[in-house]
Formats: C-alpha cells, sequence, structure tokens
C-alpha cells in the first residue's frame, strides 16, 4: 500500500499548508535529501497562524504529558503537510532519516522522549517501521516561539515517484 493510501486508510487529514513563521522555507531540499524546518502544534482546521490556535505553555506545568504528546503528534502532520507540498506525494518518501524534537519544559520536566514519542509514533504510523523509523533527538528548552509546547524538524531522503 502507497504512504498516500495508508493515510486515507488511516483517516489521517493532513492540514493546511500555512506561511511560515518568519524569513526562511518550511522546506529545502539537497538532492535526495529535504531538511523540514522546525514546525509547531497547530490545531486541526487553522487556516492561519495564531496565537488561538497553536498548543502553547510549558510540559510539566500547564501542558499535561497527554497534551504535549498530542502536539507533538500535531506538529508531525504540519510537518507531513509541508513535506507533502514540497515534493508532490509522500509515496516519495524513502526513509525518515532524523527528527529533532525540542519541548518547551517547566523546571524540573525530564520526559521529553516521552513527548517527541507523540511525532515519532505518526511517522511509523503512516510510513510503516522500515520507513519512518529514525534516529533522534529530544531536548528540553526553557523557552520555544510563541511559547509553544513542542517544536520538531526532520530530514527526510527522497525518491522518485512511487
Amino acid at each position: 500500500m502507497s504512504t498516500e493510501q495508508r493515510l486515507y486508510e488511516l483517516g489521517i487529514d493532513l492540514p493546511q499548508l500555512l506561511p511560515a513563521a518568519g524569513l526562511y522555507l518550511r522546506c529545502k531540499r539537497h538532492g535526495d535529501l529535504v531538511f523540514v524546518s522546525g514546525h509547531g502544534p497547530v490545531e486541526a482546521g487553522a487556516t492561519e497562524l495564531g496565537a488561538g490556535n497553536l498548543v502553547r505553555g510549558k510540559v510539566g506545568a500547564n501542558v499535561t504529558m497527554e497534551e504535549a504528546r498530542r502536539a507533538a503528534r500535531l506538529t508531525g502532520l504540519q510537518m507531513l503537510a509541508s513535506l507533502r507540498g514540497e515534493i508532490g506525494s509522500l509515496d516519495r518518501v524513502r526513509s525518515i532519516l532524523k527528527v529533532f524534537g525540542m519541548v518547551n519544559c517547566a523546571p524540573g520536566f525530564n520526559q521529553t522522549p516521552a513527548v517527541i514519542d507523540g511525532c515519532s509514533e505518526l511517522l511509523i504510523e503512516v510510513f510503516g517501521e522500515e520507513i519512518g523509523s529514525h534516529a533522534r533527538s529530544a531536548v528540553g528548552m526553557a523557552e520555544l516561539p510563541f511559547d509553544i509546547a513542542v517544536e520538531i524538524e526532520m530530514v527526510v531522503a527522497i525518491g522518485d515517484g512511487a
């Protein structure tokens, strides 16, 4: 089954592409690699970036583990939408190589790997173990842009269409 078919079978609708939050590209290609810039957790159905549609706050204070994992999954969906926008079809993905997850942490919160698992699980669900499994870092930050709960970036290897 193709990745695009798997998305349909799983009932996953990728969000609308939103503009970058600054002067950068959502994705940058170099050869068969795509570098996906840091994305944040935007609520489903958002048509523009704004404080009212971002999952915001500090994990371990006003954001629970469950909310943080959901935020990481939402961020993964945003990255997949940007990636599809860049390469045309997720069927072109040959490997998710690296994921770098940043968590907006309250002092003393150190369960960052469990938070970023929300994104990693999505990638494996969508692409399967062979393509979706990846190298990863999950670090805590004192602050993230706009007070978002998580920010994630990734590096992806692509090939020709399916």
